[in-house]
């Protein structure tokens, strides 16, 4: 099972992504499922990906060689050249189209699920920062102002934290803060989910730095704030006044 969110606030991008995969409880390792799939100085380009792990790598194969061109004599299409954020969720989600036309047959002739989706985040150029979510059969949605984060994977107990405490006005910080809640979260309640988790912080000034980081299962920061989100909530229950039919 995998857990990737991306938040698309005011002042920039946040995208985070755990690495646990398993094929039964005796069978778990780990892979990044967080790539940077093109970074240069006129663009950053980041994918989040769940599903079938070997049409993911497939997906990332074929934007890394380039997608057939358009026209007989041209050239290769890749995630380098195209002219925005919006052009990029296109060539991404054929990528997925093919990849899934390619393998399909065979992985459901062995009743294997060939489904993937992707968060595709980043800027390119001087436009604004975008989040798409892409779906298996290569279509996509982008993330608005007025929910301004996206999720796949195991997404229902990280959910109503981002509903609750995630706006468009929310500090970059903040939003980092709140993702990592929303991965405690999802973690206590599910063990296919687990660290390492691996974040990426695109400012939305383009002069700022780009934050990376791998929080570790010994990561100090993540285990505090665990044990504080857990304390705090133990103590704002016991603030509400019990159902006044149980007196």
């Amino acid at each position: 099972m995998t857990y990737c969110v991306g938040m698309l606030v005011e002042h920039g991008l946040v995208m985070i992504a755990d690495t646990r995969t398993n094929a039964g409880v005796d069978d778990i390792s780990c892979y990044r499922k967080l790539h940077i799939l093109t970074e240069s100085e006129d663009r950053m380009i980041v994918a989040a990906a769940s599903g079938n792990l070997s049409v993911t790598q497939l997906v990332l194969s074929l934007l890394d060689e380039g997608l057939e061109p358009l026209e007989e004599g041209g050239e290769k299409r890749t995630l380098a050249t195209v002219t925005s954020m919006f052009r990029a969720a296109q060539l991404v989600g054929e990528a997925v189209h093919e990849a899934r036309d390619d393998v399909s047959k065979a992985l459901e002739a062995e009743n294997i699920s060939a489904g993937i989706s992707l968060l595709l985040g980043g800027r390119v150029g001087n436009g604004p920062l975008k989040l798409y979510l892409i779906y298996s059969a290569g279509n996509f949605i982008e993330c608005q102002r007025d929910a301004p984060f996206l999720q796949i994977g195991e997404t229902k107990y990280g959910k109503p934290i981002l509903d609750r405490a995630l706006q468009w006005d929310t500090p970059i910080d903040e939003a980092v803060k709140v993702g990592l809640i929303s991965f405690d979260s999802t973690m206590r309640s599910n063990l296919a989910v687990g660290r390492p988790l691996d974040l990426i912080v695109i400012p939305e000034d383009s002069s700022s730095p780009t934050i990376r980081r791998r929080i570790g299962a010994d990561d100090a920061y993540f285990d505090d704030l665990s044990t504080r989100w857990s304390m705090l909530l133990t103590e704002s229950r016991a603030t509400i006044p019990p159902p006044p039919f149980m007196t």
